[in-house]
This record gives structure tokens, C-alpha cells and sequence, in this order.
């Protein structure tokens, strides 16, 4: 019986909007697998559909793919590390990419380094709460007061509000114009595909064999 569904079941596919889809269908297409209908940019569609391959992909805000594939919205998702260690959610993550790759870190003015070192009470302006909590609480046991914030981070130190940001950098150019530097490293980040926990079960040749693909591919 399931394999009868299997064959009529479409894939869905969630990617993060921007650079990372971009990215993750030129490596899809190198794999055989294209859907036309996402290369119109005029196009007002939600959901874009490969009738052949019984596949659907939707273009999400990054922070909102793993939530979309914990509740099986999508089978399938492509998403930065930072999201999936920000959201925390339950699904499996079965590849690395390799590409988008940038780190997490602790940046700040020269002069904060040794706040980190002798474990004081600080202040951290963040777009990652969750990251930066894990961080400071269970790897470094330093007590720290938390600031949430959406827009330009590096703002923080620079107006007095925090004494560093965790965030994610990529060339450092935005820190040094900005008088910040990197004080200490988080984790290594890049494109990671996720899987919901039920499709694995549901339709495991498939899911195995694309990324078994993808993996080749990427090797």
C-alpha cells in the first residue's frame, strides 16, 4: 500500500529565499532535477510544481523552513546552520552542502576581549538568542545579559547598548569599518538540507537516493 502512495506522493521541497535557493537549484539541476516553472521571475506563484518527477518546491524566509518541515509542510528543506541551530527544531539534518559557509561569532571593540576572558557580566546584542545562549550559558558558563535585536547588530557596541554581538560573519569587512573584530569563534556555518523525521520513514529510497545523489555530486 505504501508503495502505491509513494509513486503518486510529490516531494515538497522548502528552500530559504535568496542566494541560498539559487544555489541549491543550479546543484539540483546538475542532478537532473529542474523545475521550470521557478525560472519565470515574473511569476506570482507560491508553489512551483515538477509533474514529472512528482516534486513541489516553495520559497520560505529562512527562519521559517525548519518549522515547515518539523510539521511536514515540506519533506524537504535547504537552510543556513545558524537557522537550524537559532530554531532548534525536530528534524533530521542529513547534508552539508558546503556552500553559503561563513562562522558564528563573538565580535566586539579590542578593548572587550578581556571581558571575555575573566567571565564578567556583559551585555550581547544578537539576532540569534538561542545561539548565543548556548554559547555563553553551557560552553563558556559566563553570565550574560541577552539583547534581541533585527537590524544591523554591529550597531550595539558602537552606540553603548552592548559590550559585544554574536553574529555571523563572513569577510569581516563590515566589523573592521565599523571598528569591531572578531574575539572568538562559535562554529563554522553553511547550507545544511533537512529532512521531516515522518517522510524518512515514508519514503526512504527516495529521500536516500537524492541525497546520495546530491552527495556525489558535491564530492
Amino acid at each position: 500500500m505504501i508503495e502505491q502512495m509513494s509513486e503518486h506522493r510529490y516531494l515538497t521541497f522548502a528552500l530559504g529565499k535568496g542566494r541560498l535557493a539559487n544555489k541549491t537549484m543550479e546543484l539540483l539541476e546538475e542532478i537532473g532535477i529542474t523545475c521550470e516553472e521557478m525560472k519565470d521571475k515574473n511569476s506570482r506563484k507560491l508553489i512551483f510544481v515538477n509533474k514529472e518527477l512528482k516534486l513541489k518546491f516553495f520559497l520560505a524566509k529562512g527562519p521559517d523552513v525548519p518549522t515547515y518541515v518539523e510539521y511536514g509542510a515540506a519533506d524537504i528543506g535547504v537552510v543556513g546552520k545558524d537557522t537550524i541551530l537559532e530554531e532548534n527544531r525536530r528534524v533530521y539534518e542529513v547534508l552539508d552542502l558546503g556552500y553559503g559557509k561563513c562562522r558564528m561569532c563573538v565580535c566586539g571593540p579590542e578593548s572587550a576581549a578581556g571581558l571575555l576572558r575573566h567571565h564578567e557580566m556583559i551585555r550581547v546584542a544578537t539576532k540569534y538568542p538561542n545561539i548565543a545562549k548556548d554559547y555563553f550559558y553551557n560552553k563558556k558558563h559566563q553570565t550574560v545579559d541577552i539583547i534581541k535585536l533585527n537590524g544591523s547588530v554591529e550597531l550595539g557596541p558602537i552606540v553603548k547598548l552592548a559590550d559585544v554581538i554574536v553574529d555571523i560573519v563572513e569577510t569581516g569587512s563590515t566589523l573592521k569599518e565599523n571598528g569591531l573584530e572578531v574575539l572568538e569563534e562559535i562554529c563554522p556555518l553553511s547550507a545544511r538540507m533537512i529532512v521531516n523525521q515522518v517522510s524518512m520513514q515514508m519514503e526512504p529510497e527516495r529521500i536516500k537516493k537524492l541525497i546520495t545523489d546530491i552527495r556525489g555530486r558535491l564530492n
